[in-house]
């Protein structure tokens, strides 16, 4: 049987991305705390088309992805991409995943589940690029309250959306409790105990995480987005260090 992919295309004309979307996957992933995690995860996979080529094998992609038994770490990031390129003959690779990432929580008189939306993007060329990107939810502060009250609840205010290149392996607990000791802002004013109005703005969460960021050696590269669900609208402030940020590939 004639291998049509294969056969060649006289056009000259190069697709940049070619592959397959959305598909739903068990995978595994570390856990700082348990070592490893089992979520669910939505896969979107794809290359470059060279001009020479007709067309790609779109089965492989999902072959190379029951290789690896849903295993995702740095390692086995790089090993995926490796074998997309190689098998599909392909300069470029890329890999984008999105899964919930959960996290047991001490709150007052109980412990709570949290869950976390992520994303990693992962491109090979040259080299490797690896992005991570965490969603953490920002809820204020509650407002002073007596013992026969019912509780107060200021609701969920927003969210930080955090991406990041690092320089040294970074656990996704660390980030978000990063996040959070920044976001989780205490207004008690020290002299008195009383609570001040809640006066969170997205600019200047923004800038606070931008700076507790920026501190961590750890880290090479981030783009923040602070967004607050208003009513009739959504405002937001967003940032990048460095702004001119390349990635050699």
């Amino acid at each position: 049987m004639k291998d049509i992919q294969n056969q060649p295309d006289f056009r000259r004309i190069h697709i940049r991305k070619v592959g397959v979307k959305n598909i739903s996957y068990p995978i595994t992933v570390l856990d700082k705390a348990n070592k490893t995690q089992k979520t669910v995860a939505t896969f979107n996979m794809y290359v470059d088309l060279p001009h020479r080529f007709k067309g790609t094998h779109m089965s492989r992609f999902i072959e190379i992805l029951n290789r690896f038994h849903g295993e995702i770490n740095l390692r086995n990031f790089h090993l995926i991409l490796s074998e997309m390129k190689e098998k599909l003959q392909a300069e470029e690779a890329h890999i984008e995943i999105e899964f919930p990432y959960f996290l047991k929580k001490t709150q007052p008189e109980s412990l709570t589940t949290v869950e976390y939306q992520c994303k990693m993007h992962g491109s090979l060329k040259e080299s490797d690029d690896l992005i991570l990107e965490t969603q953490i939810p920002i809820f204020p502060p509650l407002p002073t309250q007596s013992l026969a009250s019912l509780p107060k609840s200021l609701g969920h205010w927003g969210v930080a959306i955090v991406a990041l290149r690092f320089q040294h392996f970074i656990w996704i607990e660390d980030l978000i409790r990063l996040v959070e000791s920044v976001t989780t802002v205490n207004l008690a004013d020290p002299s008195t105990g009383e609570q001040s109005p809640i006066t969170l703005e997205v600019e200047s969460l923004t800038r606070n995480l931008g700076e507790t960021l920026k501190k961590n050696s750890d880290i090479k590269w981030y783009a923040i987005t602070v967004k607050n669900f208003s009513e009739g609208c959504n405002t937001f402030a967003s940032l990048e260090w460095p702004e001119n940020f390349a990635v050699i590939n």
